[in-house]
């Protein structure tokens, strides 16, 4: 944990004008902590915090509410909790070594959520697994449980629901990033005679999970987006938006993967 006066040095350099990054390499902290303390300078009160009901521990409830609907977002899509001795759970989301971005976006919201644990990156083949090592875990993400999540019953608990009716967006942003994805179609036309090729965007979202899918287009329905869903053979079900006002929508708050 930084005291106050380490956190306000730090915001006294970002002030003047300086990047995250660069305030990040001379001081040795990170940039998730740096954005952090742009909302909030002083630390968490911990004695102060409400009681966890697994373990009686204090809990910190996610005061970084905006990074934990992205994180939800993406524990619903690729995401799990693991057990270890000691009462210690791991959080481990698979992202794909084709988005660097989405791997950084990924370790910064993980980061905000648990501020005072490490999150650590291990290579494997064609991906990175960002993992991050807490007890409380299955505190703040309720969903987990034994087996696959499409066979067992998928539901936000009431404060859930609260944080992402705040920041719906980043739900939606999460849950793109983990099982979603934005591509262009194209087909051809006949313009005076000649035939030409008209291409058009559009979103897409694949799930095993009816529970998951419902999350997903139920707060599609709160944003105005409208979607369908596509006839296929498989288990998983896919949600394509396509309609070009709210495909402007997706692109204006969620974006390709990077």
């Amino acid at each position: 944990m930084y005291d106050v006066s380490t956190r306000k040095r730090a915001l006294a350099l970002v002030h003047q004008g300086r990047s995250l990054n660069s305030v990040s390499k001379e001081t040795g902290i990170s940039r998730a902590a740096i954005r952090a303390w742009q909302t909030r300078v002083e630390p968490l009160d911990r004695n102060g915090a409400r009681s966890c009901p697994r373990c009686g521990d204090a809990l910190w409830k996610p005061e970084e509410s905006t990074a934990y609907a992205y994180l939800l977002g993406l524990y619903l899509g690729d995401g799990c909790v693991s057990s270890l001795r000691g009462g210690v759970h791991f959080l481990r989301i698979t992202c794909a070594d084709a988005w660097p971005g989405l791997i950084d976006a990924c370790a910064e919201a993980m980061q905000l959520v648990r501020p005072s644990n490490k999150v650590f990156r291990v290579q494997r083949q064609g991906c990175q697994d960002v993992t991050c090592y807490s007890k409380h875990w299955p505190c703040l993400l309720p969903q987990h449980g034994p087996g696959k999540k499409h066979e067992r019953r998928i539901a936000l608990a009431p404060w859930q629901q609260k944080i992402v009716d705040v920041h719906p967006w980043e739900f939606i942003r999460g849950l793109i990033h983990s099982d979603g994805c934005r591509v262009t179609n194209w087909t051809t036309r006949l313009v005076g005679g000649e035939r030409r090729r008209y291409e058009y965007p559009r979103y897409f979202f694949t799930n095993t999970s009816a529970d998951i899918v419902r999350l997903f287009t139920g707060t599609l329905d709160k944003l105005g987006v409208e979607w369908k869903p596509l006839r296929q053979s498989r288990a998983a079900v896919t949600i394509s938006v396509a309609r070009k006002a709210s495909v402007s929508l997706m692109d204006a708050h969620v974006g390709p993967k990077y």
